[in-house]
């Protein structure tokens, strides 16, 4: 039988953004196959969204998403879009940084944005699709202690475009999200200290921190078949954080 609702693999998808995402698209009708490290959290998100299929597993792992991916084309039939949420979140000076640190940033923010354009690739080809991934406003305007997060999420930036360019003709579009901060337990070192919760408000024209549903709602549009002629995007999602300074009061 010909499957006619969108499915949409998500990466990263019990996370604050990816779990809110995964609720908006089973909302609208989507079909899931929803993956991320955190087991017992995946599984309880997989109920909640009536998911065809929850893997736990590194998305660092270029093989094991691979498998993945394939396994989410079998039991779906179809890849109609692809998202990676998966990401980390350090705030240190170079000079503060360990090589282990710089590591880590990369790996999970990086390169598991690499294997899910690469994984994505494959399983798109053919009928094409849309990927999205998640860089930050942090790639776009300079913050002191944002070296490694900022160079790993400029090079999403990078990816989207070249990916963009490479997989056009296989009609698979690629556009990235740059959020400013946004309240999700990834966020939490921030958001529990009331003083940088201020501070980081101030910093946003808008005057409020985002919600998970903020950046969620772009995503399930990008996601969406019938948005086919977006590709090589950056949207920024962060109350105007990287272009505004507001005189607010």
């Amino acid at each position: 039988m010909t499957q006619t609702t969108p499915a949409y693999i998500i990466i990263g998808a019990s996370g604050g953004i990816g779990s809110a995402l995964c609720h908006t698209l089973s909302q609208r009708g989507g079909r899931l196959a929803v993956a991320a490290r955190d087991e017992a959290r995946l599984h309880a998100l997989a109920s909640q969204t009536n998911a065809s299929l929850a893997q736990a597993l590194d998305a660092r792992d270029g093989a094991q998403l691979q498998a993945f991916f394939k396994q989410a084309k079998e039991r779906l039939g179809q890849i109609d879009g692809v998202i990676n949420c998966a990401g980390s979140l350090l705030l240190k000076p170079a000079h503060r940084t360990t090589d282990q640190e710089w590591d880590d940033v990369i790996n999970t923010n990086l390169r598991t944005a690499f294997n899910t354009v690469r994984a994505s690739a494959n399983v798109m080809r053919g009928k094409g699709g849309s990927v999205v991934l998640m860089s930050s406003a942090a790639a776009r305007h300079g913050f002191a202690s944002h070296e490694a997060i900022a160079a790993a999420k400029a090079g999403v930036i990078g990816l989207t475009l070249s990916a963009a360019a490479s997989y056009a003709s296989w009609k698979i579009r690629v556009n990235a999200i740059a959020p400013g901060l946004v309240q999700t337990p990834l966020a939490q070192p921030i958001t529990s200290n009331p003083a940088a919760t201020k501070a980081s408000q101030d910093m946003h024209a808008l005057g409020r921190l985002g919600q998970p549903e903020d950046v969620a709602s772009l995503a399930a549009w990008l996601l969406e078949p019938s948005h086919s002629w977006i590709t090589g995007q950056v949207f920024g999602v962060d109350g105007g954080l990287s272009t505004v300074r507001s005189r607010r009061g």
